[in-house]
């Protein structure tokens, strides 16, 4: 979960994602089951209703389903130890949804006059994203720690859909201003998370 957004909330989400992960379990749902679906929700919600216009809607269901990251985790915690391909599984399909909400953002803006426009903070954000995910795993594959930044998935997914739902609700200025904001801030964490990685490279002496 997000650094900015994560102790508020847990202490909110906990009281619904801890029994209902408990009782997907006893009905015996897994957890890689759980993350499919919810990246299927993600992708749906974001090109069947956010790239056609319907902003509101898009948001509320990627939300919705985007909180499906945090139910197959502690589904994955309760049902104990396991392979690591659910790990695996769980980074892929989250490539794959953020893909789907930047792309729809960006196929949606084109097709507007807006003068606010943010195509190109929405490509920035696209691929500063992914480059924000694969430094964090690929220091981790060296045994570095880049587990810092201001902009992780949750943040990226909130404040877009906060600009989406200003201007779903008439605010043409919305998603343009929340798309450059999660630009920069993406932008930020990259450098936030190299840093932290060079930092914590011991090398061997002699």
């Amino acid at each position: 979960m997000a650094k900015i957004f994560s102790v508020p909330a847990r202490l909110v989400l906990a009281h619904v994602v801890d029994p209902t992960a408990r009782f997907l379990l006893r009905r015996g749902v897994t957890p890689n089951a759980v993350t499919v679906a919810g990246t299927a929700g993600v992708v749906i919600g974001a090109l069947a209703l956010g790239a056609r216009g319907h902003l509101v809607a898009g948001a509320l269901v990627v939300t919705f389903f985007a909180l499906t990251d945090m139910l197959d985790g502690t589904m994955a915690r309760m049902r104990g130890p396991a392979g690591n391909f659910g790990a695996l599984l769980d980074s892929s399909m989250d490539r794959l949804a953020d893909a789907a909400v930047f792309g729809a953002v960006i196929f949606y803006l084109y097709g507007q006059d807006n003068p606010y426009n943010g195509i190109v903070a929405g490509l920035i954000c696209l691929s500063a994203g992914q480059v924000v995910s694969y430094v964090k795993a690929r220091a981790q594959s060296l045994g570095l720690n880049a587990d810092v930044g201001l902009a992780e998935r949750a943040e990226r997914l909130i404040l877009v859909g906060v600009g989406g739902l200003l201007t779903g609700f008439g605010l043409d200025w919305g998603l343009p201003a929340a798309l450059w904001l999660l630009a920069v801030l993406s932008l930020v964490t990259v450098f936030q998370r190299l840093i932290a990685a060079a930092r914590s490279d011991k090398v061997p002496t002699e």
